[in-house]
């Protein structure tokens, strides 16, 4: 067993980020009453260090400074050390990430905060070298420099920490707009994000690109309403970059966070759940509009991943993969030449390095990250052979070089289940499951909903994390909308009541805990939550939708379903709030963007009666899920049942004809006739015009 010379209180701590910091020579404290007591008692400042497990520079700080005695003791000395875990604590990450901008105009992480023993912050920057470097001071020089003042100037420090919550308060303060919401927003909106387009490799503006998962939602919306083919053409082009490029895992699926260059060539390696939910999503819909195979068989593949490696065996998924393995970023992943070649006949060898662009200098320090630099009916012309021959060998190659990287060593996993995160996956494979036509997605979905309902709810709330058999934390907005999201799909595509009843209690649940009813909106944490210095409201959509735009559109949607017209007013003021900040920042609104043509458009209400699993039943479902229909809202269920026609008012008064399963379009609560047919449906569920139903 190792001896470790130190160990701190992160030891009891669930959080594989946290833990990695258990035996450091810091004294750390998890975020608690215990280390601001403290602080309050010795008149110390609070060191808050944030960040996450799959966080490279997170790695190397820790390496460089927290593991470093020297530095620990000026720390122990002069500070109480607070290290939190971002994912688990995203309402501290958003409060004092918003600090660090303020102060530095800037962020990231890992993020370094100083905070007065009351959690004010007075100081913040996010990565310190261990000495000067990089144009930036030596952590240990700020160390030294942030106590004397705290000591020697309070004035000063109480001064700028004033100013700093003052500026928090105001920041989260948005007044309705009193103009009328129309489709102008919508389309000022798209004029606004295309300027950004970059024609040339795809995605939004330069170098580091992350992938726009909902802004491209956004451009499918703005094709299906419009016609526009811009649009779709963005769209295309974009995913098709992303999926070619190194930031596309192209023997083993799932997306990495980001591309370190405009090409998405090089990629940042971590792998985060929350990214391969949204593009998952995203690809699936492209391929519903298109029905392009490629876009299947990305989705499917960022899908097969998440089972393969980033599920556990309960039914929850796990957070992030690390970048790192065996102490060098993105080693896992990449291959030389002679690799391939050592695995590859010759010739197949020669065939799959044209195609994956591998060259004896690779294109990444030396190695080669995989990915497609020319169309393949161009090689297979050069080569003599036929499309599908190539696909073949290199479905071949692909098969023999995942089945040799699988025997490397493979990047750490953080294994916390967040139920936020889940509930973007559930979504994602409930609606893959019907698009698809594959049950064993679906089986997924409802395994995760299980186990998320059984295990990361208490009393009626939610939690937050699940590790190890312990759930803790009180959930935040996001967990609420997006757990619900991924139910209410999960019941449209399964036609379970089950999860259409466990969605709206959660619904309920979330309005009481979060909605402000002073100014509208929801805050970012529950009235059930500790009070931390501000109570914030998020409204951006970021590296994950925020909890406010997931939350408009469910509650349209079960607005909808239920005829709840409070469900549908408390989205309307939500769209208003944010109505100055979609028309002047369109690319931080994308999924709120969606809501906002939930809103103003005339949505589908699809009712299917019929007993479930018969071949009519699931005929007319499949056509349902067959074409892209963005705004829509689908109930099931079986004959003359009478609980589901009671809790659901579109699915009141239907019966099947002729004894036959039977389907039911309707707008505004008014239905065509009612149709027995696959064919019949695909009719009444096709647009008329370019841009009106």
């Amino acid at each position: 067993m190792t001896e470790h010379a130190n160990t701190n209180r992160l030891i009891n701590e669930t959080s594989p980020y946290l833990l990695q910091h258990a035996h450091n020579p810091v004294d750390w404290f998890p975020w608690g009453e215990e280390a601001f007591a403290i602080a309050r008692r010795d008149q110390k400042p609070v060191l808050l260090s944030i960040g996450y497990s799959a966080c490279h520079w997170c790695h190397v700080m820790e390496h460089e400074s927290f593991e470093n005695e020297a530095i620990a003791k000026l720390m122990n000395d002069n500070f109480i050390n607070i290290k939190v875990d971002r994912e688990e604590r995203p309402d501290l990450d958003q409060i004092y990430m918003n600090a660090v901008q303020m102060m530095t105009q800037h962020g990231g992480w890992p993020m370094t905060v100083f905070l007065t023993p009351d959690a004010v912050p007075f100081y913040a920057g996010t990565y310190f070298p261990p000495e000067d470097r990089y144009n930036m001071p030596g952590f240990p020089r700020v160390l030294i420099s942030v106590a004397d003042a705290f000591r020697e100037r309070p004035e000063d420090v109480g001064q700028t920490a004033e100013s700093v919550l003052g500026e928090l308060k105001r920041a989260t303060a948005l007044i309705e707009s009193n103009e009328a919401l129309t489709l102008d927003l919508l389309d000022a909106a798209y004029r606004g994000i295309i300027k950004n387009y970059d024609a040339t490799d795809g995605g939004f503006g330069g170098a580091p690109k992350f992938p726009p998962a909902m802004t491209l939602e956004f451009l499918l919306h703005t094709f299906y309403r419009t016609g526009n083919p811009e649009a779709l053409e963005i769209v295309k082009h974009s995913c098709r970059k992303m999926a070619e490029g190194g930031i596309y895992d192209q023997l083993g699926g799932g997306f990495h966070r980001y591309s370190t260059d405009a090409r998405w060539l090089v990629p940042h390696f971590e792998k985060m759940l929350y990214d391969n939910a949204l593009l998952s999503r995203l690809y699936l819909h492209y391929y519903q509009l298109t029905k392009e195979e490629w876009a299947r068989h990305v989705a499917e593949g960022v899908l097969d991943y998440v089972v393969r490696e980033m599920t556990d065996e309960l039914g929850g998924f796990y957070s992030t993969q690390d970048a790192d393995s065996e102490g060098v970023e993105g080693k896992f992943f990449v291959w030389s030449l002679a690799e391939v070649d050592s695995l590859l006949s010759k010739q197949d060898t020669a065939l799959f390095a044209a195609c994956y662009n591998v060259t004896p200098e690779g294109n990444f320090e030396d190695a080669n990250i995989l990915n497609i630099k020319k169309p393949l009916a161009e090689i297979a012309a050069r080569e003599k052979l036929t499309v599908d021959e190539l696909e073949a060998t290199l479905l071949n190659g692909r098969k023999i070089l995942f089945a040799a990287r699988e025997k490397r060593v493979k990047p750490a996993r953080d294994e916390k289940v967040l139920t936020a995160w889940n509930g973007l996956m559930l979504a994602s494979f409930a609606e893959a499951g019907a698009v698809f036509d594959r049950p064993d997605y679906s089986e997924v979905a409802q395994r995760n909903a299980r186990f998320v309902l059984k295990n990361l709810r208490r009393d009626g709330l939610l939690l937050r994390s699940y590790k190890d058999g312990e759930a803790k934390l009180n959930a935040y907005l996001e967990d609420y909308s997006f757990y619900i999201d991924g139910l209410l799909s999960l019941f449209e595509t399964t036609g379970e009541l089950e999860w259409f009843t466990a969605a709206r209690g959660l619904c309920d649940v979330m309005i009481g805990e979060f909605w402000d009813e002073d100014k509208g909106g929801f805050f970012f944490t529950g009235d059930s939550h500790e009070q931390l210095i501000v109570r914030a409201k998020d409204f951006f959509d970021n590296a994950t939708p925020s909890g406010n735009s997931v939350a408009a559109e469910v509650l349209l949607r079960l607005g909808l379903l239920t005829t709840n017209q409070d469900y549908q007013r408390r989205a309307a003021t939500i769209l208003r709030l944010t109505a100055n900040g979609m028309l002047r920042y369109p690319s931080g609104f994308g999924r709120l963007l969606c809501a906002l043509d939930f809103y103003l458009d005339t949505p589908r209400e699809i009712a299917l009666i019929g007993a479930a699993g018969s071949p009519q039943t699931v005929s007319l479902a499949r056509e349902i899920w067959a074409s892209y229909l963005p705004n829509k809202v689908v109930a099931q269920a079986a004959p003359r049942d009478d609980v589901a026609a009671k809790t659901i008012p579109l699915l009141h008064g239907r019966t099947e004809l002729d004894g036959q399963p039977t389907a039911y379009v309707c707008e505004h609560f008014t239905c065509k006739s009612p149709v027995t047919s696959a064919a019949e449906l695909a009719l009444q569920l096709t647009k008329s015009t370019a841009t009106g139903q």
